[in-house]
């Protein structure tokens, strides 16, 4: 069982950031909202320290589940569209009813999240957008560099919960990181504790950031051989 250092770093960018240097901050456990870049290896939830991990799909190991392939079928009437990333109005509507489903550490804004130029700062980011009927019912902020793409940020109108509108754009994601010839696709942080986050835990070819050796680690949460 490896040590489970404590750690918190941040900085901030004021400029686009180069060709591969997403890359290598993602190999590395960064993360970033708008021009903002963290990572933390330990963090408080309803009072009790988890051990973050962050957390990876390998693609050249991913297949679908059969609860992901029926997540797939159940929404083949959404019209999805890639995008660069922007924010306008119709999707300002639908954070707004999305924050609602948070209890704790409610977002006031998506530019908490991305920055008040999204497609191109800090670095090139692409929106997906999903409609049902001509409406927007859900919506993520996706990453792009070199080897890599990485999950920004993910909403979906409350009154489709039913669809798992969050678990679809994710694996719209994959695809698309896959036909584009990625390597990998970062989901962020999840903990080795039970945490809201757990979703991430269920995808195939997954691997764990190790914050002691800074490697990557498969089925972390299988072993438990990061904490």
């Amino acid at each position: 069982m490896q040590h489970h250092p404590m750690l918190f770093e941040e900085f901030a960018v004021e400029a686009v950031v180069a060709t591969g240097v997403m890359d290598h901050l993602w190999q590395l456990g960064w993360r970033h909202f708008g021009a903002q870049f963290f990572r933390y290896s330990m963090n408080v939830h309803a009072g009790e320290w988890q051990h973050i991990v962050p957390v990876r799909i390998d693609l050249e190991r991913f297949e679908l589940s059969k609860s992901q392939r029926r997540g797939l079928r159940k929404n083949e009437d959404l019209v999805c569209e890639w995008l660069p990333a922007s924010v306008d109005e119709e999707l300002v509507q639908v954070f707004e009813a999305h924050k609602n489903r948070f209890h704790d550490n409610v977002p006031t804004s998506l530019h908490d999240f991305v920055s008040l130029m999204p497609g191109n700062f800090p670095c090139a980011c692409e929106l997906l957008r999903c409609r049902l009927g001509g409406t927007c019912v859900a919506a993520s902020f996706c990453d792009v560099d070199e080897l890599a793409t990485s999950s920004v940020y993910g909403l979906f109108a409350p009154d489709h919960s039913i669809r798992s509108l969050g678990i679809f754009t994710l694996l719209k994601e994959i695809e698309r990181a896959m036909e584009q010839g990625r390597r990998w696709h970062y989901l962020g942080y999840a903990s080795h504790e039970a945490g809201i986050y757990d979703y991430k835990k269920r995808f195939a070819g997954l691997e764990g950031f190790d914050w002691a050796s800074e490697t990557w680690v498969r089925n972390p949460f299988d072993t438990g051989q990061l904490i």
